[in-house]
């Protein structure tokens, strides 16, 4: 496979800033050692904390059979270090602004480094306790969406569960699926459906702890969908997971359309990363729409929150998206606002409703400071 230079100097320019943003994390921890007078050696301190902060990145090495156990835990003590490098950096880079000024001004600053860097590792641990207990405390966010459409028969409202994002992997497993799959039966749910990013990455863990024996048992009286998203096809199993999927009676659309009980769509798009990476690419909405029936209800997932104004004209009455985690953790928020038209909630387009969650798992570390772990539980309503 032929690897394009801009590739190649993208990945240059990730890794010398994350190289440079972990010596500066590494280097304040020192110091606070050095000034809280706690004895160690540099090779001692600087080798673990390397491999930790590599981790994530060098568990996607392959490794045989005896050895996996050690990269699926290094990518988990790397993923914790994504978090810690973030808030860290953040907070040590305030303490020296805060130290500047107080030199500045005249103020004493020779045993700031002691206090400072112990108030840094206070507030990091303390968003680590925090943000874990907003990644697996599960809400339910509810949404009432009217839509002006004949109901056929008597049923005038459906109640639609939706988790998008679950990243099944090495760090969110059969503990939180457990919590989803007992959290959406609960609701009673005409349908389910699952916006992308079910695995993360790989299936591998996905198969080894047989986490599709939790998911089906995810029940709604008119069956279970779900779309790709770009993990799916950063992990390059695409095809095995559909299948999996399939087995256990949970259909992945592909630039595909269900008719339910002849009385609405559910229209699945392939995920935003297919005109990149997919020979066929993905269609259009409108190519999606076309020949549906647009007097009856369409429900369309498409895991990135993008071309909301091109769904609204095709016809979709509901727009299903994720993928952004809002954020995650604080301050990402402030960069997915600006990125995407709408990061997470709820918006109107047009005659079309928007709903974008922040995602049932977590990507990386499973950490959430700003955002939680959430269910959508819709409530349509038919007005015609």
């Amino acid at each position: 496979m032929k690897i394009h230079p801009r590739f190649v100097l993208m990945i240059t320019f990730f890794l010398a800033i994350y190289s440079c943003i972990t010596y500066y994390l590494g280097w304040h921890i020192t110091e606070w050692l050095d000034a809280a007078e706690i004895p160690y050696g540099s090779w001692a301190f600087w080798v673990p904390f390397g491999i930790i902060a590599y981790g994530y990145l060098l568990s996607r090495i392959p490794l045989p059979g005896t050895l996996k156990p050690l990269g699926r835990f290094l990518k988990v003590l790397g993923s914790y270090y994504i978090f810690i490098m973030e808030a860290g950096f953040l907070l040590f880079v305030l303490s020296d602004i805060v130290r500047l000024i107080l030199s500045l001004a005249g103020y004493s600053v020779a045993d700031y480094k002691f206090y400072a860097g112990g108030v840094v590792l206070a507030v990091t641990l303390l968003s680590l306790l925090l943000g874990s207990r907003n990644a697996w405390s599960t809400v339910i966010r509810k949404y009432e969406l009217d839509i002006d459409k004949k109901a056929r028969g008597n049923k005038k409202e459906w109640t639609v569960a939706v988790a998008s994002d679950i990243h099944l992997g090495n760090v969110v497993g059969r503990k939180h699926i457990r919590r989803l799959v007992n959290r959406v039966n609960a609701m009673n749910p005409d349908l389910i459906l699952l916006p992308g990013d079910v695995i993360d990455d790989s299936i591998e863990p996905f198969m080894r702890n047989k986490m599709s024996d939790l998911l089906v048992q995810l029940k709604a009286k008119h069956g279970t969908y779900a779309v790709l998203g770009n993990h799916e096809y950063y992990g390059g199993h695409v095809e095995q997971y559909v299948d999996e999927m399939k087995k256990i009676g949970i259909r992945v659309l592909r630039d595909e359309t269900v008719e339910i009980d002849g009385a609405l769509y559910v229209t699945g798009r392939k995920d935003k990363t297919a005109e990149t990476v997919d020979p066929s690419g993905r269609l259009e909405a409108a190519e999606l729409l076309t020949s549906l029936n647009l007097n009856k209800p369409i429900i369309m997932m498409d895991h990135q929150p993008t071309k909301f104004a091109q769904a609204a004209e095709a016809g979709a009455d509901i727009l299903l998206s994720g993928h952004t985690h809002r954020g995650q953790f604080t301050p990402n928020h402030l960069f997915t606002k600006r990125l995407f038209e709408l990061d997470w909630g709820y918006m109107r387009k047009g005659l079309m409703h928007v709903v974008v969650s922040s995602g049932f798992g977590t990507w990386g570390p499973p950490i959430r400071i700003g955002s939680r772990s959430e269910i959508i539980q819709l409530r349509i309503k038919l007005l015609g």
